[in-house]
């Protein structure tokens, strides 16, 4: 019934002036179903007040509640003669409602609260839905959604991500609130977090490797009460940039049951690395920041090792935020193996963590077809052996053929003991060259000139463009 549900929300979307994309189908997708599991979380935390023989204190106004204005009832039928519809129905939530759980982010008593995460969410978004009468409709089917059992949530959190998956697919700038889940899941079985250590993604798009660890850790036998409000109020902690994104993790993480989440809307780059302390640190980090970004001047000037290049800057990031012992698996860019601006980064890593295992994804992992590499290292001492894997599904990957789990249980199996095969090899450290250069080289394989992708010809063309502009600007400037 979910499924079909969804499906109906997005139809109705398709057909409305102001949603255009996959992305604003989530989007809006996104804030309705965060009202409408509030409204059913405060009706079960009543509930289990008035079992204690309390009171409890509404966190929304009557007004504005779900059950208030979304979907008014009597006796447990849906109020049609009561309920807001077309022009009355955009002014309310345009004009009231967004304004008023807008101001929550003022009057929440701290960021850890559920009431800021509602302010913040709703000074971040808008209703982008232009007719009223296609709102009703959307309200109508959102209300048929039930956030009461785990099973519910289960599946309610299944086809949100395939929502996001699909926004991954969808093109443009989708692809980066989506890493597969198999990937996710390989590197948690690498790293194995454990109760009681604290995970963070400093670039959590959707979340999706906060809301994976938290399915990993939940999953245990024999967890206390302790160790469940552990997980819901002390483990995964996260920051991200981008306004969509920051609303679709805190949509994404709840619905895999994480009532409060710790994700911060903030440029995470923007923090001068010399001001991360002890208490900023962490056990363990899994992440996938983005790549081919371009960072201000202003911001570059925050790190030891300059660059315009996102992704090295959240790699320094990245090491000065984790813990000693602790353990890390991070997804970049294949040329950050080789790249020359990327020298003076491979050597901060490999001379602060012990870099001990490098995956090699084939392009096709990601849908944007960008060839990528997850790192593993633990943080304390310096490198010595590398153990790389190159993984090979044995078959074309694409949006109708994705990555799968099985393809990835080969890689954690031989991971364990860093056993060598014909996928997989070592590499001493100490006869790097001075560059520090990690270029995958399988020994088992006799070597052939390597050509070059289709997307790295197109952005090596767009880089020169852009050079030769830069070169004629320069010309003009003398005249």
């Amino acid at each position: 019934m979910f499924e079909t549900t969804f499906k109906n929300i997005d139809d109705i979307l398709h057909k409305d002036a102001g949603c255009s994309s996959e992305l604003d189908y989530t989007e809006q997708t996104s804030w309705m179903l965060f009202l409408k599991y509030l409204d059913d979380l405060e009706q079960d935390k009543k509930i289990n007040a008035e079992l204690m023989f309390e009171e409890y204190q509404y966190i929304i106004d009557e007004e504005y509640r779900w059950s208030s204005w979304a979907a008014p009832k009597v006796d447990g039928e849906f109020d049609y003669d009561n309920a807001l519809i077309g022009d009355d129905l955009m002014e309310f939530v345009d004009n009231k409602l967004f304004r008023y759980l807008k101001g929550f982010k003022q009057r929440a008593e701290s960021p850890d609260t559920i009431e800021y995460k509602i302010g913040e969410i709703f000074s971040e978004i808008k209703n982008k839905i232009q007719s009223g009468y296609a709102l009703r409709d959307c309200l109508e089917k959102v209300d048929e959604l039930r956030f009461r059992s785990q099973e519910e949530k289960h599946e309610l959190s299944h086809l949100y991500e395939t929502k996001i998956k699909n926004m991954g697919n969808a093109g443009r700038n989708g692809g980066e609130y989506y890493t597969p889940r198999p990937l996710i899941r390989a590197m948690i079985d690498v790293v194995q977090p454990k109760i009681g250590e604290t995970i963070y993604d400093g670039a959590a798009g959707s979340a999706g490797f906060l809301c994976e660890a938290f399915d990993y850790l939940s999953k245990k036998e024999g967890l206390s009460t302790q160790d469940l409000d552990t997980l819901q109020n002390d483990t995964f902690y996260a920051k991200e940039k981008k306004s969509l994104a920051y609303v679709i993790a805190i949509m994404n993480m709840i619905l895999h049951g994480i009532e409060a989440p710790n994700v911060i809307h903030t440029n995470t780059l923007a923090e001068k690395i010399v001001d991360i302390q002890e208490s900023d640190r962490h056990d363990i980090i899994l992440a996938n920041p983005p790549f081919g970004g371009k960072e201000r001047t202003e911001i570059q000037k925050n790190f030891p090792i300059t660059s315009s290049e996102t992704a090295y800057l959240f790699m320094q990031h990245f090491i000065k935020t984790l813990k000693v012992n602790g353990r890390a698996a991070v997804v970049i860019k294949d040329t950050f193996l080789s790249n020359d601006d990327a020298a003076l980064v491979r050597k901060e890593l490999l001379e602060s963590c012990n870099l001990h295992s490098v995956l090699e994804c084939p392009a096709k992992v990601f849908t944007a077809g960008v060839k990528t590499v997850v790192l593993f290292f633990t943080k304390g001492e310096p490198t010595k052996d590398i153990w790389f894997y190159q993984l090979d599904p044995g078959r074309s990957l694409g949006k109708r053929n994705p990555l799968n789990d099985n393809d990835l249980i080969d890689f954690v199996s031989l991971h364990k003991t860093f056993q060598q095969t014909n996928k997989s090899w070592i590499v001493d450290s100490t006869k790097l060259n001075n560059k520090y250069d990690l270029t995958p080289k399988n020994p088992t394989i006799k070597e052939t000139p390597k050509l070059r992708e289709p997307i790295e010809i197109i952005e090596d063309m767009m880089s020169r463009e852009e050079e030769s502009k830069d070169g004629l600007n320069k010309i003009r400037g003398l005249f």
